[in-house]
């Protein structure tokens, strides 16, 4: 129950953790989640109103007139060379993952989507474009949301059942979400190590909490990682507090990935030992987030049938 006059939920399970039971017993369930938003960022080249500015190097300037050619080369790098890394690494441990997918990234790498599709990951919406919906007004947000599936319908075969924006969600995304139909669940949030249930339009709506600290971003300049190590050192001691909190009462990880950026050679090291110190210790359900969405909706007593 929410504290009156105030929107937000601080309550949360508080000291009450639900005693959760994961397939096998498992003390954690792992979420990798990877970000394909290549194409999907800003860039005069492709029509938009400026350039991107997230650069992999601290630069100051930003590239106003014309295309910038060094941020796009940057971006190329994920599709062209980390997402090979990435793929072929999760394959040589068994996981399957979950790819938020930007829909006009999708659509400028077909190919992307049957191969992701081919090796048995989910396909998840990142709207359509890499932006924040925060200022969208409703109409622009329905009809983005719509673009989005219908791109990610087009180029894999499979439509996409879960959701998370940009950074900042509207104040309508949610509800939009469950207007559009079809969706399991929405990540738009990062306020709990477990999914819990909204109701939405009078829907029982699932929430998957996503998580920005492990997460390869931090190694964007000035953010925390700069070696393999900073980032597989600080999720390992996540995934160990969780795991010895998950013999009582087990928990969910987030673990986000980005082609550009723990694609890179110096970097992918991290992921191999974060994976392979999770693989040793066992008691771990490694899972897309479709399906952790489907078993917390049967533990609810709900249906596993997006809506």
């Amino acid at each position: 129950m929410l504290d009156k006059g105030e929107p937000r939920d601080f309550r949360g399970y508080g000291n009450k953790q639900p005693k959760v039971n994961w397939p096998d017993n498992a003390r954690v369930a792992v979420s990798f989640v990877v970000n394909v938003e290549e194409g999907g960022e800003l860039s005069l080249s492709a029509g938009d109103e400026r350039n991107e500015n997230a650069y992999e190097a601290p630069l100051n300037e930003e590239v106003t007139g014309t295309p910038d050619l060094c941020m796009g080369s940057h971006y190329e790098y994920g599709t062209r060379v980390g997402y090979w890394r990435i793929t072929n690494l999760l394959e040589q441990f068994g996981i399957s993952a979950t790819m938020s997918c930007c829909g006009r990234a999708l659509e400028i790498s077909p190919w992307l989507a049957k191969d992701i599709v081919k090796r048995g990951h989910e396909i998840s919406a990142h709207s359509y474009r890499w932006e924040p919906h925060a200022h969208m007004d409703e109409d622009q947000e329905r009809k983005i949301i719509k673009k989005c599936v219908q791109a990610i319908h087009s180029t894999s075969g499979v439509r996409p059942t879960g959701w998370h924006t940009k950074s900042h969600t509207s104040v309508n995304t949610r509800r939009l979400l469950v207007e559009e139909g079809g969706f399991l669940y929405d990540s738009n949030a990062y306020n709990d190590d477990l999914p819990y249930i909204v109701s939405v339009s009078g829907q029982q709506h699932v929430v998957l909490p996503y998580a920005f600290d492990t997460n390869d971003m931090r190694f964007e300049p000035g953010s925390g990682f700069v070696f393999a190590e900073d980032f597989s050192r600080y999720c390992i001691d996540a995934f160990d507090q969780l795991w010895n909190e998950g013999a009582e009462t087990p928990k969910m990880m987030s673990v986000g990935l980005h082609l550009r950026i723990i694609g890179r050679p110096a970097r992918i090291g991290g992921l191999e030992k974060l994976l392979s110190h999770m693989k040793s210790k066992g008691a771990v359900w490694f899972a897309r987030r479709d399906q952790i969405a489907q078993h917390w909706r049967t533990l609810n007593g709900l249906s596993t049938q997006p809506q």
